[in-house]
């Protein structure tokens, strides 16, 4: 059957990605969807989704959470779409194109916008059963099957963009993973060998295998058919019962040289300027199965999206709006199993006469490049493990920066001088790259267009929406202009109160209050008055009242009355959820020592309830697994083992880290363990906006890591150096050297000022590196504050730290005793009365001893009596 148009002309689309319905949203914006039937032919069964943040599904995001559209969107604009129905034949003389199930339409205009396909390697066993490739939401479920049935072990072939995602994602589901990549490095497009390098170490120290240099020569399979190896080019094997081919993609052109329009030598449906197709003007190809005129196939987003406002722009033959594509720009931002990757410019440094500028610290893995002109101008440049100043050096490239090339590369706390901000930038400067947005377009949105927040520009610029690595730049540029402008900007926690952070623990410590709720009342704004607030203002005054509670007399347990129902996840149940649905148990062992008969006592809880047990960085032992309801069981053994609960859940002090110092290191200068041991019982419990790490080293070789903390101590022959502003997480920073040579007593004294001024005047969420850089006269500042007193509040500081120190009491000690706190720890949905098979982490997991009983409440625990190895605790009657 052939459909011909009911009103206007027609113009069918094929293929409904990410570029695809861009498309649609760029006719729609330019009235074309009002003058012409737009019909879309999709292969898949579901509309466009994020293609980009795919893996995310393997961490809780449902399809419907990654879809790019709506029924709302296609009724409103009178768009028929065709789901799972590919086009399969176009006849260019009849000017009709041909779907699977038979439905032909004739067309005024074609668009093909069909994507790419992945590239397996002709290798023997490609197709065997196990194998998958990684490209759309039916390929993750197909993988995720799997693995839950057959598979422990994974390996990955490729390591670039797509290849160490589906790493990432293999290992989210719990198997052994392997990254085999052929070229020597990772990532080999986006970063060089330096690069690669730091991406590699930090890729090892997950736990992942990666293989570079080495290709892959066959797909083993057993007697079923399955897969059970890999053989590689330099003559080794892997074992492995799942793999994924992620070697790249091809552009898919088939349906196009079907149909007789020109495709490139490698691939491509050639296109003009406008992306309409070099044999026909009727037809256009936009995405990544288009060869633009620079005789190139865009494999990112941003250039699939410049093609199809292009396309739109030349179908509404707009005068007014003259659009080509002639190329894009291949900056890309990434963050790859939670390390930032980023490449800008001419990355490589391929133009004449260049030179590099490059920091690197193997140990952080950090590694940055600039490629600078002879001229200075900024050609380009690589960042692996910090790529917070990505949008700013993306947009200066081709200018000379106001600042020397190795200032920009040097991290925070190194010496540097201040980094370069988005005011530096010029108005034509690019900030969102996926929507070609510039810094004087997200300007004229404020002072044109009268937006004052974000949330308005992004609606009104579309910066922002797409990938979201240029947020947080657009945030600054549009606080900055609406300031400029003379508007004020609303700088309060929350739509609950109009104060920050620091003002409201001023208000909290002066006034004593102690309840959340009278605090809302009295000092939220008019119309939250009286309400239940919000999530964001609930934690963070929470988080203001412990931290001072022996200071305003609040007192009270974290689960006491009000204060319970502030809490987040982790807080409310004293343990860190973890994805399945299970909880960890992290009891304290300050400095790392531990006793023998401790350590049988953690061997046998961990036996006893199947729990999967990792000896941490921070010199501890984690126990996950666990259900809700068996935590007070646990809890009441270690608790009668002498153990206490290492606040491993919440925004409070972790580890101190230690090396063992002078009692056993021949190096060492000072007893770091009984210094790692006194600093964390001081500061355990110490409520802060986020978590805490320290870590003291017995002499200068720095074995603990202390400069990578939020408070840092090295031994010197005089003393100890004090280090603060340290941060080894997504966006590593050096700390700071704030005072040396000190005495026990001085440094002690000196931590409690830092701390207690950090908790005083740091915005929620905000680790301690983030808010010395923030803070105005950033360590000079702290400094002059914390160590001359410049203020006057050091006494203060001291008194509220005193007060934390002597109130201290451990949260699960007080849990266990009390039923009313108890009557919480009941199994929802999320942590059956069963041991769930997901959690099956280790062999030794076939061991689990007892069908633990579901907790009886209404009594103190400790009334079930002492639960020994191989005792199941439980009260006469109670529930099985």
């Amino acid at each position: 059957m052939t459909t011909t148009p009911e009103a206007g002309p027609t113009l069918v689309l094929v293929g409904h990605g990410m570029v695809g319905q861009r498309f649609l949203e760029a006719l729609a914006a330019r009235g074309l969807t009002a003058t012409h039937r737009v019909v879309v032919l999709c292969e898949e069964p579901r509309p466009a989704y994020d293609r980009v943040q795919l893996t995310s599904y393997f961490s809780g995001r449902t399809p419907e959470e990654l879809s790019l559209t709506d029924t709302a969107f296609l009724a409103e604009h009178g768009i028929e779409m065709h789901l799972g129905d590919p086009a399969e034949r176009i006849d260019r003389e009849a000017r009709t194109v041909t779907a699977r199930s038979g439905l032909t339409l004739a067309y005024d205009t074609l668009v093909l916008a069909t994507g790419s396909y992945p590239f397996v390697p002709p290798v023997p066993g490609k197709d065997a059963e196990g194998c998958f490739v990684y490209r759309t939401i039916e390929d993750l479920l197909a993988i995720e099957e799997y693995a839950k049935r057959h598979a422990t072990t994974g390996a990955v072939v490729g390591g670039g963009l797509l290849g160490l995602e589906a790493a990432g994602a293999l290992k989210g589901l719990g198997l052994s993973t392997h990254v085999v990549e052929f070229a020597p490095r990772l990532m080999p497009v986006q970063v060089d060998d330096g690069g690669g390098a730091a991406l590699l170490r930090t890729i090892e120290e997950m736990g992942l295998s990666v293989h570079t240099g080495v290709g892959t020569q066959e797909v083993l399979t057993g007697d079923s058919g399955a897969v059970t190896g890999m053989k590689l080019s330099d003559g080794s094997t892997l074992d492995t019962d799942l793999v994924v081919f992620s070697a790249g993609v091809r552009p898919r052109d088939q349906l196009a040289r079907e149909a007789g329009l020109a495709v490139g030598e490698r691939g491509g449906i050639s296109v003009d300027a406008q992306c309409r197709t070099v044999t026909d003007p009727r037809v256009f190809a936009i995405g990544e199965c288009a060869l633009a005129v620079d005789g190139r196939v865009y494999g990112l987003v941003a250039p699939g999206y410049e093609q199809a406002e292009t396309a739109a722009a030349a179908l509404a033959a707009d005068e007014t709006e003259e659009r080509a594509f002639t190329g894009a720009d291949l900056s890309t931002k990434l963050k790859l199993l939670g390390v930032d990757v980023a490449s800008f410019g001419d990355a490589h440094g391929t133009a004449e006469d260049c030179l590099d500028v490059v920091y690197s610290d193997s140990r952080a893995g950090l590694y940055k490049k600039l490629v600078i002109g002879r001229d200075g101008t900024l050609l380009g440049g690589i960042l692996v493990g910090d790529a917070e100043a990505y949008g700013t050096l993306r947009a200066l490239t081709g200018s000379v920066p106001p600042l020397a090339p190795e200032t920009l590369v040097l991290p925070a706390g190194t010496g540097a001088p201040a980094q370069l901000g988005p005011s530096a930038l010029p108005d034509e400067a690019v900030i969102c790259s996926c929507h070609n947005v510039t810094k004087g377009t997200i300007r004229g949105a404020v002072t044109a267009h009268s937006c004052t927040s974000v949330p308005e520009v992004k609606k009104c610029t579309r910066a922002g929406t797409g990938c979201g690595s240029c947020v947080k730049v657009l945030g600054q540029i549009v606080e900055a202009e609406l300031e400029a402008s003379g508007v004020e900007v609303d700088k309060g926690l929350c739509g609950c109160f109009a104060q920050t952070r620091e003002e409201l623990y001023e208000t909290v410590l002066a006034l004593r209050i102690d309840s959340y709720q009278d605090l809302l009342d009295r000092y939220g704004r008019e119309e939250a008055r009286g309400g239940e607030g919000c999530d964001i203002c609930k934690p963070a005054v929470a988080s203001i009242i412990a931290s001072l509670a022996p200071a305003i007399g609040a007192g009270g347990h974290i689960l006491d009355g009000e204060q319970a129902a502030l809490q987040e996840t982790n807080d409310h149940f004293l343990a860190n959820l973890q994805k399945n649905g299970s909880y960890s148990v992290v009891p304290r062992i300050p400095g790392g020592e531990i006793s023998p008969e401790k350590l049988i006592v953690i061997g046998e809880i961990a036996r006893d309830f199947g729990l999967y047990t990792k000896i941490t960085g921070g010199q501890r032992i984690d126990m996950f697994g666990a259900r809700v309801e068996q935590l007070p069981l646990i809890w009441t053994r270690l608790v009668d083992a002498g153990f206490e609960s290492g606040h491993a859940y919440g925004k409070a002090l972790r580890t101190v880290k230690s090396c063992v110092g002078q009692t056993w290191c021949r190096y060492g200068v000072q007893d770091s363990v009984r210094m790692a041991i006194d600093l964390e019982l001081r500061y355990r419990g110490l409520r802060a906006p986020h978590k805490l790490k320290s870590a003291v080293s017995g002499c200068a070789r720095e074995c603990a890591e202390a400069q990578s903390k939020d408070f840092g101590v090295i031994a010197t022959a005089n003393g100890w150096n004090l280090y603060v502003g340290g941060n080894g997480g997504a966006t590593p920073r050096h700390a700071d050297l704030l005072a040396q040579d000190l005495s026990d007593a001085e440094l002690i004294r000196l931590i409690d000022r830092f701390l207690m001024f950090y908790i005083r005047t740091a915005d929620r969420l905000e680790r301690t590196s983030v808010w010395l850089d923030r803070i105005p006269g950033g360590l000079d500042h702290v400094r002059d504050v914390v160590v001359h007193d410049s203020l006057g509040i050091c006494a203060e500081l001291e008194s509220l730290m005193a007060a934390h120190v002597a109130h201290y009491r451990d949260e699960w000690a007080d849990t266990i005793d009390d039923p009313e706190k108890l009557a919480r720890f009941v199994s929802f949905v999320n942590a059956p009365d069963t041991p769930d098979p997901v959690v099956a982490f280790v062999p030794e997991r076939d061991q689990i001893k007892p069908d633990l009983p579901l907790l009886t409440l209404g009594l103190p625990l400790r009334a079930l009596g002492p639960a020994r190895a191989g005792e199941t605790p439980f009260l006469e009657g109670a529930q099985r």
